[in-house]
């Protein structure tokens, strides 16, 4: 590993291995992060769960993932202040981390101000709980932030600086450009009420059009799974599939006829319309977070009001050429989305160094 570039801790969740092997938004944004970093030059250690892999140096701070376990205060305070003691630890012959940059949550950004290395927090919640509002409030300014997009940025607690808004980033090429589509409508996500996996099947059975449910339920939301998806399944053209991954996953989008975002909330970023639209499958979105921001109405996909609109959209979508969809996805892709988070890891060193630093030659 040469010595041009920035030297970065990426710090993962303790929860699902890097890359995921089903579903994990944030293990795949990082796995696609560290591999672009490195691709330009810099070195990374991913502080990541056992299982997880990497073309750089990987680090397991616990002896066991949690999959079944997120958001366990136990597992993420302990994965966290192990990886705190390795990077103040340093490692003998090595130069120390240009930045820390967590992907975590909460601890790393409360500790932050306890690491002499400067941090860049990357925002993968929302800011629907006066909790989390009251979090960043106080304890944001100890990091650089880094929103996802600019819907995000506009919800965050007022006095939060925010860095810089950096997309999550995609590997166009890794994805398979279905250019012939079968008749399926595709939705995939989390089994709650705000991915809204129940308002698709609505919209499928007004347009009269099978539809495939993809992902996980996860402790919590098996209540919802019962009540609202289960009824539907085993109807004629409704497919449960659970969580998927790979090949798979990508055979999926790259063949439905359009993804189903009913989406009510401020998603920060939905990572699978851009996979979507990477495999040149449209996208029908309610207009709520994110969505706005990746969909181009009309060229890309359509952003509709209520389930009556998406069914009337899909009949639209003929109007929609599969290329399309893959140039729009062309906005995310991971060199120039590590390219933007270089300038945010120039800017934390150079805060932290009390001044300018000389750009690395990447």
């Amino acid at each position: 590993m040469g010595m041009s570039g920035f030297r970065v801790a990426m710090l993962a969740p303790p929860w699902i291995q890097v890359p995921p092997p089903g579903y994990g938004g944030i293990e795949e944004v990082v796995d696609l992060l560290c591999s672009a970093l490195l691709r330009r030059g810099n070195e990374v250690t991913l502080f990541a769960p056992p299982g997880s892999r990497s073309r750089g140096t990987v680090v397991n701070p616990l002896a066991d993932a949690h999959p079944d376990e997120i958001q366990r205060s136990l597992h993420e305070s302990d994965h966290v202040g192990r990886a705190f003691e390795l990077v103040d630890a340093g490692e003998p012959g090595e130069r120390p981390y240009t930045v820390l940059h967590d992907h975590c949550g909460f601890v790393a950004v409360a500790m932050a101000d306890r690491l002499a290395t400067p941090i860049v927090h990357t925002l993968h919640g929302s800011f629907d709980d006066p909790g989390v509002v009251d979090f960043y409030g106080h304890h944001g300014h100890k990091v650089r932030v880094v929103a996802l997009s600019e819907a995000q940025a506009e919800h965050s607690p007022a006095g939060l600086q925010i860095a810089a808004v950096v997309p999550n980033p995609i590997d166009v090429a890794a994805w398979p450009l279905g250019e012939h589509k079968e008749d399926y409508l595709l939705w995939i996500g989390r089994m709650n009420e705000e991915k809204g996996p129940h308002r698709a099947l609505e919209a499928a059975r007004l347009a009269g059009l099978p539809l495939v449910l993809a992902g996980p339920v996860q402790p919590g939301q098996e209540e919802f799974f019962e009540r609202e998806v289960a009824p539907h399944l085993g109807r004629t053209g409704v497919t449960y599939v659970g969580e998927v991954g790979g090949r798979r996953k990508a055979e999926l989008f790259a063949k439905a006829r359009a993804l189903l975002m009913p989406i009510r909330w401020a998603e920060p970023f939905g990572m699978v319309m851009v996979e979507a639209l990477a495999t040149g499958t449209p996208v029908i979105a309610f207009p709520e977070g994110s969505a706005p921001e990746i969909i181009e109405d009309g060229r890309c996909g359509f952003l509709v009001e209520d389930t009556e609109d998406m069914a009337a959209a899909i009949a639209r979508l003929g109007s929609i050429e599969p290329s399309r969809c893959r140039e729009a996805a062309r906005r995310f892709d991971a060199d120039s989305v590590a390219a933007r988070y270089e300038d945010v890891y120039r800017a934390a060193a150079e805060r932290a160094a009390g001044g300018a630093l000389a750009a690395p030659p990447i």
